[in-house]
């Protein structure tokens, strides 16, 4: 898929599911004057006074990864900023760095939508009192931002800050690491970033589209979020649909939306899948009779997995899912830190015996390796990478069991069908 289509990749479920094209409502490469016509005026100084409870009415959740509650995160900055001997001193990110190598979301919704972004910037910067507001991006999206940002007189106090093109570039200590000290690479930190992030401000982090859904919010309130998903998953999300897919895209659907009803969006046919990796690369396997599980947090809970960032990776039945998580993996070792010892030597040990197992050069006993190497590394690391790699090779362990089984044994048996 490319990320510069004239109209933005969209999918519909049916005229059930309201309208679920909310963050794209200005159509593609909205310019300020069609962004306004689409969303109205904004004013970010009259909604900042009641825009945390407005949030926490909404319910809307982080929409990067960790799935973090929108508004815990504004009133623990705001909290902290509150304690400091002066006022106004916290900062606001936007961080769209996407350093998921099948994450297109913040890219599509970057080129496309802009506007929506900085609206929901300035209005967090509002609430908190700040005016020290940073967009940060990988260069290559932060064209189509610059030319939003030379739009509007509001936006010119927005600092574009390039991000390197890493898989840990986006992770939020790492964020504020490239800011402060241009090294993309998440620090160790014993105190919450809304505590002490940059520069030792507090500092809120936040996904550009949960900014996008924050300025939606801001103008037309929650009980209008809430108008699409479920009461446990209210608004609308982006996911990003690739793999053994007939076109691959960036869809908005409803919160709590079944992943198979989400593949079907996306022209899949149910019966040629045998797993979905749903989070990405440091996301859980599902296998084909779990794709009635909704796509929200809550609904993924049963089956050990998460949202993440709305990532679905398709693996087809003719493809071998012990192959496809020791490539991840591999890659993974390649983009760690390497600050710290899980990344340094259990991240390319635990890749050696997946790429082994692949290749069917392994014992029996190795695959009770492999599991011992992901639990070694799990929480010991400065960052969650080594967990999320570890998860990746658990849920590989578990829902291909049969082709593991096979490849101990020597063989590979999507290879012989």
């Amino acid at each position: 898929m490319t990320i510069v289509d004239d109209a933005p990749l969209l999918g519909r479920e049916g005229a059930a599911l309201v309208d679920l094209n909310r963050l794209f409502a200005a159509g593609a490469t909205a310019d300020l004057s069609t962004h306004l016509r689409a969303h109205g005026a904004f004013d970010p100084r009259a909604v900042a006074p009641g825009l945390l409870r407005e949030l926490e009415r909404s319910g809307l959740s982080g929409r990067g990864g960790a799935g973090f509650a929108a508004w815990r995160k504004l009133e623990a900055t705001a909290n902290a900023a509150g304690e400091r001997v002066f006022g106004g001193s916290a900062a606001v990110i936007a961080n769209g760095a996407e350093g998921e190598p099948r994450s297109w979301k913040d890219a599509v919704l970057l080129h496309n939508a802009p506007h929506l972004v900085i609206d929901g910037l300035l209005a967090a910067g509002a609430a908190l009192g700040t005016s020290r507001l940073y967009l940060y991006a990988s260069e290559a999206r932060l064209d189509t931002v610059r030319a939003a940002v030379a739009e509007r007189q509001d936006a010119r106090i927005i600092t574009l800050v390039a991000s390197a093109d890493t898989f840990i570039s986006g992770e939020a200590s790492a964020v504020v690491n490239a800011i402060e000290n241009h090294d993309a690479r998440p620090r160790d930190h014993v105190r919450r970033l809304s505590e002490s992030g940059l520069r030792k401000r507090p500092t809120l982090v936040h996904n550009v589209e949960t900014l996008a859904h924050v300025a939606l919010i801001a103008r037309h309130g929650a009980d209008w979020f809430r108008g699409a998903g479920t009461v446990r998953d209210p608004g609308t999300r982006l996911v990003t649909v690739s793999g053994d897919v007939s076109r691959e895209g960036v869809f908005e659907i409803a919160g709590d939306m079944r992943v198979r009803d989400v593949l079907a969006a996306a022209g899949v046919d149910r019966d040629s899948v045998s797993a979905v990796l749903v989070g990405g690369y440091h996301g859980t396997w599902l296998r084909g009779n779990q794709l009635d599980l909704p796509l929200s947090a809550a609904g993924l809970a049963p089956a050990g997995a998460a949202p993440g960032a709305g990532v679905l990776i398709v693996l087809g039945r003719h493809r071998c899912g012990v192959a496809a998580t020791a490539d991840i993996v591999e890659y993974l070792a390649s983009e760690s830190a390497r600050q710290c010892g899980p990344c340094m030597f259990g991240l390319p040990a635990l890749a050696q015996r997946m790429s082994a197992l692949a290749a069917g050069r392994v014992q029996r006993d190795a695959v009770g390796e492999a599991a011992r190497l992901a639990d070694s590394v799990t929480g010991r690391g400065a960052c969650h990478h080594p967990d999320g790699t570890a998860r990746l090779v658990r849920s590989a362990l578990v829902a291909f069991a049969d082709d593991v089984e096979a490849h101990a044994s020597g063989r590979c048996t999507r290879a012989e069908a």
